[in-house]
Formats: structure tokens, sequence, C-alpha cells
């Protein structure tokens, strides 16, 4: 299973847990015209009302202005990893796998398939292990 894996920055924001609150942060980066692959949104029950969303890329003059108007930040704890391949049964285990056999613990992690593609994120809490990761995930055949 060859895949292709790069390291991505998280953009991060609070958000109003309320009806609109997830569009609200969309809505900037849908005028400016910026294509987003990304966008995950939660409630936060340790803080009441509000919530959580990260999006990915961010990338270019006019998405970080988009980004910034909606109130997202680049996040330095948070560090993400992409990678896509084709898919077949069994991926995401095999994925994980190599991860923990790298003894690389995931703060979050992310896969879905569209026709025989897939593509998958985790996000780890630092640097070094992301570059861990990503020695992993490219050994994996």
């Amino acid at each position: 299973m060859k895949l292709k894996v790069t390291r991505v920055d998280t953009w991060m924001a609070t958000i109003e847990d309320r009806a609109g609150g997830t569009a609200d942060k969309l809505e900037p980066f849908a005028k400016a015209g910026v294509n987003l692959e990304f966008a995950f949104a939660r409630r936060t029950p340790e803080n009441p009302g509000q919530g959580l969303m990260i999006v990915y890329p961010v990338k270019g003059a006019k998405a970080l202005r988009a980004a910034q108007a909606a109130g997202f930040a680049k996040s330095d704890a948070i560090h993400s990893v992409r990678f896509e391949g084709g898919d077949k049964p069994g991926t995401s285990a095999r994925v994980t796998a190599a991860l923990a056999a790298a003894g690389i613990s995931l703060r979050g992690f992310t896969a879905t398939a569209i026709g025989r593609k897939f593509v998958g994120y985790v996000a780890i809490d630092s640097a070094d292990d992301a570059a861990k990761a990503i020695a992993a995930l490219k050994k994996l055949d």
C-alpha cells in the first residue's frame, strides 16, 4: 500500500454551540473562494455553549485572510499528518498499526474513502512524533 504522506498545519477556532455557529466560521472561506479539503466541528462539553472547529489546508494569502477573519489560528500544540492512497479492506487497521509500532500515541484519527481512494489525517502531540509518523507511513507497502 503506497501512500502519499504530508504534514499539514492545523487551523483551529472556537465556535458558538448554536444553529449557524459552524456556518459562520466557514462563510469567510467561501466568500474568498477558498476550497478547504477538511473541516471538522464538534461541541466541547468541557466548555458549555462552545465548540471547536478544525480546517485544512490554509494556504495562500486569501486563505490566510479568510482564516483570520473567521477567528482561526494555526495550532502550535497539534501536529497533523495527511495520508492518501488506494482504498482496500483493512487500510485503516494497517495505518494505525504502523503508527502504534512506531510508538506514536494519536490525539485524533480521521479517514474516509470515496470510490477506490481514501484520505486520512492523524493529529499528534509533537513535531517529533509527526516526523516519525510520516516515516512510518511512507514505509507501508
